[in-house]
């Protein structure tokens, strides 16, 4: 009768050592060199960004963090590969607004789950975008350019950086909000559509606030609106559409840390302290103004709840506008 109770103990016995094992597995995590896969092409905002934190974290960490760009196909590849990753903390991914926030809406037969495949770190920082205008347009405020959109319906031409953008989805929920049309021109990527702002061939654009800062500052292009949340450092003159038109809008963009869903809660933790830590170093923090982002630090839960609301918030629009991308 005792002797199978006697097994069981020497079998409970023998399992003890383990423990110690695995909590050291995780304990002296990171080992060997850590990769954030950028799903963008070097130079963009997100890999800059990302960059910034991942040579910040080199010298907190005994291990190197790489950056491996893998850009095109509208990010779907890169976001595949990283959601398929081991789930050990040795590949995080720079997800933003585009990958994570817009493409489960626009974007059919998605190979990964924006929700399920990844668990969130942090937001490293939100990029701030804004109505601008050519100097010409007779209109300063966002009530004026609203009324002369509600008097002429489609008749104000608005660039953005390309279909399903954050550029174009903030100018969808706009119109989706403020009962009011445009006539979006697509451009390939920003500079293009600036080009042509500058030109005067197009009178109005949803842009970062990055990318028409010096034309504002040389007066090349005027601000209208913000269409953050807040006013931002870099324009504190600016009203948001909040303030002036739509109570409660808010569109940005956004480039935030994720890790393949299973990864270790310990592990995460580990990463997102030491992200927060280097996001609210005043000099860090102060480089991220000057690009003109907003360091965004956040818990893995603020993170991850963050990333769910934006799905739905832009599902919404996608659904109202008809966006839709070939994939």
């Amino acid at each position: 009768m005792n002797k199978p109770i006697a097994r069981r103990a020497l079998l409970g016995a023998a399992s003890l050592p383990l423990l110690p094992v695995v909590a050291h597995a995780q304990s002296d995590w990171p080992n060997r060199p850590v990769k954030i896969i950028v799903p963008f092409p070097p130079g963009q905002a997100a890999d800059i960004l990302t960059r910034l934190v991942a040579d910040e974290l080199s010298k907190r960490w005994p291990q190197r963090v790489v950056v491996e760009n893998r850009g095109g196909g509208a990010s779907v590849p890169a976001m595949e590969a990283g959601a398929r990753s081991p789930a050990d903390g040795y590949t995080l991914i720079a997800g933003s607004s585009g990958p994570l926030g817009i493409n489960p809406s626009v974007l059919p037969r998605l190979p990964y789950d924006a929700e399920k495949d990844f668990v969130g770190i942090s937001n490293v920082a939100m990029v701030p975008l804004l109505i601008v205008a050519h100097p010409s347009l007779p209109y300063n405020t966002m009530q004026e350019v609203a009324a002369a959109a509600r008097a002429e319906p489609g008749a104000l031409n608005m660039a953005s950086a390309g279909p399903a953008t954050s550029q174009h989805m903030a100018a969808e929920l706009l119109m989706l909000r403020a009962n009011i049309r445009f006539n979006i021109v697509h451009y390939r990527g920003s500079g293009p559509g600036v080009a042509d702002l500058i030109a005067g061939n197009v009178k109005l654009m949803t842009d970062s606030v990055a990318s028409s800062l010096p034309h504002i500052r040389d007066g090349r292009v005027k601000p209208i609106a913000l269409c953050s949340a807040t006013r931002v450092p870099q324009l504190p003159e600016v009203p948001t559409i909040a303030e002036t038109l739509v109570p409660g809008y808010a569109a940005a963009g956004w480039s935030a840390l994720v890790a393949p869903a299973g990864t270790p809660a310990d592990v995460v933790r580990k990463i997102n302290a030491d992200v927060v830590a280097v996001l609210r170093d005043p000099a860090i923090s102060g480089r991220i103004t000057q690009m003109g982002a907003v360091a965004d630090p956040q818990t893995p839960e603020e993170c991850a709840a963050f990333i769910r609301s934006e799905i739905a918030k832009w599902r919404e629009v996608a659904q109202a506008a008809n966006v839709r991308l070939e994939g």
